[in-house]
């Protein structure tokens, strides 16, 4: 694919700047959460994707680089964090791809206004990167709905979010990836779901467990037992578009890390010095080979490694950012007091956020079995 930008792309670009200047000064974007997420939809700036087949949600319509050139001016200016992402980037093409038309009209014009938040329920204690293995069931009540029983965990934004789809069991006594079912579930169930905050090293609190019993679903996506299918295909689209503005984000974490290094005079240390070019060759050759997913590479392995590439090069750059820093890096403030908890400074948060990188959203290992026996046709690791 020629992945050129046009002059219609140039005019796009200069449309979004005028837009993101004229509203980050506004109470919502500083507010941030939902209130910006409906201020995006006002101005139809969420679901630029969803063109295929849709004759509109409320969102806009643009190419694949005008996607691309909204992901970089919304990076470049340090727009607030997005908390309608998983709805918008993951489930609305899920639905568009695999949904009805009745579950396409009811619920993408929501995410477009910001007005729905989701969350994903997939991994759970015993099923983590091995989603195969997941234990909660669903159970027909007669009715049409369905009763959800299990615990899912490291669920993002479960506290905030309006609905989550959830992967359950659906067919008795089933194992591995057959008779699962991809459910929509209403959040708001008092006494059926509770959501309890897990409490990271960095003292963040943005992932949480989530406890369904006997929670109503009544929506199901793909057909009753394809949800192995629909999930995999949502986890291919987790590694799409919204890869390149994490990259964006890479990117100015790896120049805050540069100047720090040159502040610091840690640039002089030859080692560091190769250890930081490496990353900055990294970090490009990660977007290529995004830019090249985009371009319509069918490749079974290209989503894996992305993952691979994205995992390793987020963890070591965590651990320069506290090497450039020295032994500082390891320490508290020089006013710390040891009976009052401190706040980590940027360079310790990244560090220990990033130990997880490598683990979450599929683990190396399993993106290396996939490489392995689906791309390269190699036996299977033995069970």
């Amino acid at each position: 694919m020629d992945f050129a930008f046009e002059e219609t792309d140039d005019a796009f670009r200069q449309e979004v700047r005028s837009w993101l200047q004229a509203h980050l000064t506004e109470p919502c974007a500083a507010e941030g959460g939902r209130a910006w997420e409906r201020e995006l939809g006002r101005g139809g700036w969420i679901g630029l994707g969803w063109n295929s087949g849709a004759a509109g949600y409320g969102n806009r319509r643009a190419t694949l680089t005008q996607q691309v050139v909204w992901a970089e001016e919304y990076a470049r200016v340090n727009a607030p964090a997005r908390v309608g992402h998983i709805g918008e980037n993951l489930l609305a093409p899920t639905l568009l791809a695999y949904g009805t038309d009745a579950q396409q009209q009811r619920f993408l014009p929501a995410i477009a206004r910001g007005e729905e938040l989701w969350c994903q329920g997939y991994s759970e204690p015993g099923a983590g990167s091995d989603l195969a293995g997941i234990r909660t069931t669903a159970e027909s009540d007669g009715t049409g709905r369905r009763t959800v029983t299990g615990q899912k965990i490291w669920t993002s934004l479960a506290r905030d979010a309006d609905w989550c789809f959830v992967l359950a069991r659906t067919t008795p006594g089933s194992q591995r990836h057959h008779g699962l079912s991809f459910l929509l579930v209403p959040m708001d169930q008092p006494g059926r779901i509770e959501v309890r905050p897990i409490r990271q090293m960095s003292g963040t609190r943005e992932f949480n467990e989530v406890f369904f019993d006997g929670a109503f679903a009544e929506e199901l996506v793909g057909g009753e037992g394809n949800g192995w299918a629909v999930a995999m295909g949502l986890l291919a689209l987790e590694r799409g578009v919204s890869t390149l503005v994490q990259q964006i984000g890479f990117a100015a974490e790896l120049d805050r890390v540069i100047r720090a290094a040159v502040d610091s005079g840690a640039v002089t240390d030859p080692v560091l010095r190769e250890r930081l070019v490496r990353q900055w060759a990294e970090l490009k050759t990660m977007r290529w080979n995004a830019l090249r997913t985009l371009g319509g590479s069918g490749d079974a392995g290209v989503p894996s490694v992305a993952k691979l590439l994205r995992g390793g090069w987020h963890r070591r750059l965590g651990e320069l950012a506290v090497e450039i820093r020295g032994a500082a890096g390891a320490v508290g403030p020089d006013d710390w007091s040891p009976a009052e908890p401190y706040e980590l400074d940027e360079a310790q948060r990244l560090f220990l956020f990033t130990r997880s990188d490598t683990i979450y959203g599929g683990s190396d290992e399993i993106q290396r079995n996939i490489i392995a026996e689906r791309v390269l046709g190699l036996p299977r690791e033995p069970r």
